[in-house]
């Protein structure tokens, strides 16, 4: 079965308000590339995990890295296709600034006929001091990308 190949264009889907969960988190488009997409998570109240520190929780980077990598895959792609995230780890290096915009970076860098390789990092301002890094694999559900 052929599926047909629309090009993907990541801004224009941020702002045409698909992506879910992705919207309510207020999650932005930053910027893209060939096999890469940044998104942008605007400081939110309603995302924190530790209201005594004011801390972003964990789950919401996690999802924004998600997204960000998951663009990537279509990017590198050239168009949209199906997939699943079959693993994602994120390994968390320091707890996010509160009120600073969280930054996350997703970069496919392989695909083969059924797996993609994923990796990125977020920030809140610093690439150099960054707050999660995340290596993953997305999978094509027929089997092939």
């Amino acid at each position: 079965m052929s599926i047909p190949n629309f090009v993907f264009d990541p801004e224009r889907f941020m702002k045409s308000g698909a992506g879910g969960h992705g919207r309510h988190l207020g999650l932005i488009y930053s910027a893209h590339g060939p096999d890469w997409a940044e998104m942008a998570m605007p400081y939110d109240p309603r995302l924190i995990g530790d209201p005594e520190s004011g801390v972003i929780a964990s789950g919401p980077i996690l999802s924004m890295m998600d997204m960000a990598t998951s663009m990537s895959v279509w990017l590198k792609l050239n168009g949209f296709r199906a997939h699943a995230t079959l693993d994602l780890r994120v390994d968390y290096l320091r707890p996010a600034t509160p009120g600073k915009t969280v930054i996350g970076r997703g970069e496919c860098y392989r695909i083969t006929r059924s797996i993609a390789f994923v990796r990125g990092q977020a920030h809140d301002g610093d690439p150099a001091d960054p707050l999660a890094h995340v290596a993953g694999t997305f999978m094509a559900p027929e089997g092939y990308f």
